[in-house]
């Protein structure tokens, strides 16, 4: 994989490259780019589809210990992100994560579209159970390092307070297993797993809602109908909050669509791509 050194550290990334318009996707907490490989294989015949790994625990590059990390540092990497590749016209794709919605409401320059799947929103912040666990494991000494063994346990990965709050279907080992490794095996991720989810701000995504309300350029939320973790009503609120806002939902999912339904997601991407322009 390529990677990029930004101000906090370095950041391994996709890039299918070619003509196409511009899709950047955004993952959530422990996970990877790899969330979206589904998607990718569908849309990188005629999109330029870019796929960060974002400090979330699933990186492999620690950042830089003197430069704060947080939700909002993280808002900041991804801005520096698209600016240092020259990424214009970009269609910002997100899912579980909230990051999205804050980039949209202050820096929109750089964005065509927005693309909200099933994620944190409003009030829902850090969402349900598993959010709060890792909150609490974070506070703990030692606790990011049992929470970690405990979700690295296969047959443990389908509990309800693990991945089997984010999907319907089994995801492969070998992937879940690639996103667990780096807070398994390294002390210093484990730090930035810490340091980015005690710096969480309760308010962040209820103070993006105003600057939502100006983003006027076109945007779809795709909300998963069976989502164990983001409330179905956040959704149409979503929708309803952005100008130019819709909604679509997606049923026989949970939170991570692009697991769970990717043929529907990468096609709803495609259609929406396409009609806006």
């Amino acid at each position: 994989m390529p990677e990029i050194e930004l101000s906090a550290g370095t950041v391994e990334y996709e890039d299918t490259g070619g003509d196409g318009p511009v899709v950047v996707l955004l993952h959530g907490l422990v996970h990877d780019r790899t969330v979206w490989r589904k998607v990718v294989a569908d849309l990188r015949a005629d999109h330029r589809c870019v796929a960060p790994t974002l400090p979330y625990g699933s990186h492999r590059t620690p950042m830089r210990p003197d430069v704060p990390l947080g939700p909002d540092s993280v808002v900041e990497l991804i801005v520096e992100f698209m600016e240092r590749l020259g990424l214009t016209d970009v269609t910002l794709v997100e899912n579980d994560c909230g990051r999205a919605q804050t980039v949209a409401a202050k820096h929109s320059e750089r964005l065509a579209r927005l693309v909200l799947t099933s994620c944190e929103a409003f009030d829902n912040y850090p969402p349900g159970v598993p959010g709060k666990l890792i909150g609490l494991a974070c506070k703990v000494p030692g606790g990011v390092a049992l929470l970690v063994r405990t979700l690295a346990l296969r047959p443990l990965r389908r509990l309800p307070v693990g991945l089997g709050a984010l999907v319907k279907r089994p995801v492969p080992d070998e992937i879940v297993d690639g996103w667990l490794k780096p807070l398994l095996t390294d002390k210093a991720i484990r730090g930035d797993f810490r340091r980015y989810n005690r710096a969480v701000r309760k308010t962040e995504l209820l103070e993006a809602v105003d600057g939502m309300r100006k983003f006027d350029k076109p945007a779809l939320v795709v909300w998963a109908l069976e989502d164990r973790m983001m409330p179905r009503a956040h959704g149409r609120r979503l929708a309803d909050v952005l100008p130019q806002g819709r909604l679509l939902e997606v049923e026989d999912s949970c939170t991570l669509i692009a697991e769970d339904q990717p043929k529907v997601l990468s096609t709803a991407l495609r259609e929406f791509i396409a009609e806006r322009g």
